[in-house]
């Protein structure tokens, strides 16, 4: 109780970065001036992405800024809703304006690793002889659209997973790096069950983020009926600037200020989702298992590249509160009790945050 107290009172300052702690890999060649002049250059990045983005797919601001940040951190997205309602669209929207080669993997149940990863051929060679070739599959690209990966055999999603998480594959004891950057925008549909193979939990931890797509509602729908009919805003930033934006976030990423108080409370937000660790007692009733390390760690790197590109120099109480459920929200696992009692994970993870936002910051 006296800590929890002791760091709410510094939270103030430190939230807005009025501390003497030193950044984490701060150093002497990387001054003031350059950390300003990354976050504007993310910032303006991120100011024409939406612009962009927001012109052409109409009602899903949050999911475009969510992508955003998962661009930032080179981390992979899981996306899940019912069919046509623009998971496709948007990914396509994405990688246009990025500048970024896009390919699509359409999952299927006879769909095999070789399929997705790439195999070797027997090929005439210039000097007549016969060797073996290897042609890339189509994971080879910088961003990889897996359409309902929930239809693969289990097989195929760990091939494709474990190359997602390793961005490299070993073909016949040969690595192969894939392209950088790499990303995955994996789609499912929770619909149609039958003929699926539900992502297993270690597979499924892999995702930074699992954002859902919803039925728009009556004045969405009139909007995107509207946008069909008008060329979308703004134009493409191009590959160069992409990487420029994503070079200077990696940059600035090493030296913001991140509060220690911010930390805990990120440490607390992920111990809270275990039932045998936490006070909260929806977690204790509902939940068999929680949130792994993996969690904090991309909950941190996630809510400092939104405080990145929002131009601010440190990480704060809001970023990490913003991202929790989309970090959270597949990596947490509820027993037959909530499914009982209609309890969705939604609603775990908000009695979570409260019980942490009252313990650190008082209300």
């Amino acid at each position: 109780m006296g800590k929890a107290e002791h760091e709410r009172g510094r939270e103030s300052d430190t939230a807005r970065g009025d501390t003497n702690e030193r950044r984490p890999g701060a150093n002497s060649s990387y001054g003031t001036e350059s950390l300003e002049r990354d976050l504007e250059t993310v910032a303006e990045f991120a100011q024409a992405y939406r612009g962009y983005l927001e012109s052409r797919i109409v009602g899903a601001s949050s999911i475009v800024d969510r992508l955003f940040i998962a661009l930032l951190c080179e981390g992979n997205v899981l996306l899940e809703g019912a069919p046509g309602l623009g998971k496709t669209s948007l990914a396509k929207a994405w990688a246009t304006f990025l500048g970024l080669e896009l390919r699509r993997v359409q999952f299927t149940p006879d769909l095999m690793p070789l399929d997705v990863i790439g195999s070797s051929v027997l090929d005439n060679d210039p000097e007549g002889g016969r060797s073996f070739r290897f042609y890339e599959g189509p994971i080879f690209a910088n961003i990889v659209l897996g359409d309902e990966i929930n239809r693969a055999t289990p097989k195929t999603q760990s091939a494709f997973l474990e190359a997602m998480e390793e961005k490299r594959i070993t073909f016949l004891g040969k690595t192969r790096e894939l392209p950088s950057p790499f990303f995955v925008i994996a789609t499912q549909n929770p619909i149609e069950l039958e003929g699926t193979y539900p992502l297993p939990e270690a597979q499924i931890d892999r995702f930074l983020m699992r954002l859902f797509f919803t039925m728009p509602d009556f004045t969405t729908l009139r909007s995107i009926l509207d946008a069909t009919e008008r060329a979308g805003l703004g134009s493409p930033a191009g590959r160069e600037a992409t990487l420029a934006a994503i070079e200077a976030h990696r940059r600035a990423s090493a030296e913001i200020i991140v509060p220690e108080e911010v930390k805990s409370f990120i440490a607390r937000l992920v111990i809270e989702t275990h039932p045998e660790r936490s006070s909260v007692e929806s977690v204790r009733k509902y939940v068999r298992y929680g949130a792994s390390p993996r969690c904090a760690l991309g909950l941190l790197r996630a809510g400092k590249a939104r405080a990145i590109a929002a131009g601010r120099p440190n990480l704060s109480f809001e970023d990490v509160e913003n991202l929790f459920v989309d970090v959270a929200n597949h990596r947490v696992i509820l027993g037959f009790e909530a499914e009982a009692e209609g309890i969705g994970t939604g609603e775990v993870l908000a009695a979570v945050l409260a019980a942490a936002r009252r313990e650190y910051r008082g209300f």
